[in-house]
């Protein structure tokens, strides 16, 4: 096991998680610029499916095309800029039509129907179809990118390669959804999520399950940050009853059953493997003191099939503890900007945060 250590690096000042140029500069800097979780192929079943990826003030509309392509697109219409698909999910025909005007588009972005734009000298539909997004999957799940000329997925999520085989990811579907609307700031989420200091204080069932002081880290620098926490009982999960909900995917090892993977992948996703599902919290930042968070219980379609399958105490057990962070997060938000606060050291069960901080900044300052 790596030596755990903070580095004697104290919290983020206050400004950090209040400062409007600051959100400003995440938009440009990090967001527009990263590789961000945005869902599941498996969210994507028909051709015209289609879900909706929001973070500040973009809208991607990320789509399944009559070539069973998945593609991406800005979500807005190429004449005024009017939001083409309002719902945050459902399926299309074979176009895209503009509420507004009545501009249609193909599923494949091309624009195949602008009334009366015949009437404009040299106006030319090739020349304005939908502004495609840079995509990108990786086991079943699909990254966005916002930038024109990306860095690829593989260079900059290099630590995803080789982990994970023995799940598979790529099969899974999603049997739940809840989404939550938390006040704070999106940084101060991923704190919450990267330290189980917390723990014993405040999810007793949670760290009866998994021991606080159970954890290892075996990513600790760079954008993918997490390890494995031993559970009590080698042969459980994390649900209400301690127990599986599901058969312990077929491939794993005995060491592999008796853990839980808990991993941070910046600056968008939460990716939590367990022996028999997988938990993905995935964070929307809306503004500086709102962020949502979409968060889906992955289980293999066998499973699901299997008679007598009930996810509901995995679904009980983590929507309890998300409910018992958002609130732990939203009261962080309100005492760091106090201007009387000033920033806390971490303890050595923090090193991942002051790891997050690190990359944080480092991509904060890249212009």
């Amino acid at each position: 096991m790596k030596l755990r250590t903070s580095h004697g690096q104290r919290t983020l000042p206050g400004e950090y998680f209040e400062s409007a140029e600051i959100w400003r500069l995440e938009q440009e800097r990090i967001f527009r610029r990263s590789w961000l979780l945005a869902g599941h192929v498996s969210e994507l079943t028909e051709h015209g499916s289609y879900f909706l990826h929001e973070i500040g003030n973009d809208s991607v509309v990320v789509l399944r095309d009559g070539a069973g392509k998945v593609r991406a697109f800005h979500n807005f219409c190429r004449h005024r800029g009017t939001r083409l698909c309002a719902e945050s999910r459902g399926r299309l025909d074979n176009t895209i039509r503009c509420s507004y005007h009545a501009w249609t588009y193909g599923l494949d972005g091309t624009l195949r129907g602008a009334p009366n734009m015949q009437e404009v000298a040299g106006f030319d539909k090739a020349s304005w179809g939908l502004k495609p997004v840079v995509l990108s999957e990786w086991r079943g799940f699909i990254f966005l990118n916002l930038a024109a000329d990306p860095r690829p997925f593989d260079e900059t999520l290099h630590a995803l390669a080789g982990k994970f085989e023995h799940w598979p990811l790529s099969k899974l579907t999603s049997v739940h959804q809840t989404v939550y609307d938390v006040e704070a700031n999106w940084k101060l989420i991923f704190h919450n999520y990267s330290e189980c200091y917390h723990c014993p204080t405040a999810h007793p069932h949670l760290n009866k399950l998994t021991p606080y002081r159970n954890t290892e880290n075996d990513l600790d620098e760079g954008p993918v940050l997490g390890g494995p926490m031993a559970m009590s009982n080698p042969q459980g999960s994390m649900t209400m009853h301690g127990g599986c909900c599901a058969p312990p995917f077929a491939g794993l090892t005995a060491g592999e059953r008796s853990r839980v993977y808990y991993y941070t992948l910046f600056p968008s996703g939460f990716l939590s493997l367990h022996p028999d599902y997988v938990l993905v919290h995935r964070a929307q930042p809306l503004a500086v003191d709102r962020t949502r968070i979409v968060c889906d219980w992955y289980f293999h379609p066998d499973a699901v099939a299997a008679p007598g399958f009930d996810p509901q105490s995995a679904i009980a057990f983590w929507d309890l503890t998300n409910r018992q962070d958002w609130a732990l997060c939203a009261n962080a938000f309100r005492g760091v900007r106090s201007p009387a606060w000033e920033p806390g050291p971490y303890s050595e069960l923090e090193s991942q945060l002051a790891a997050f901080d690190r990359h944080y900044l480092q991509m904060l300052k890249k212009t």
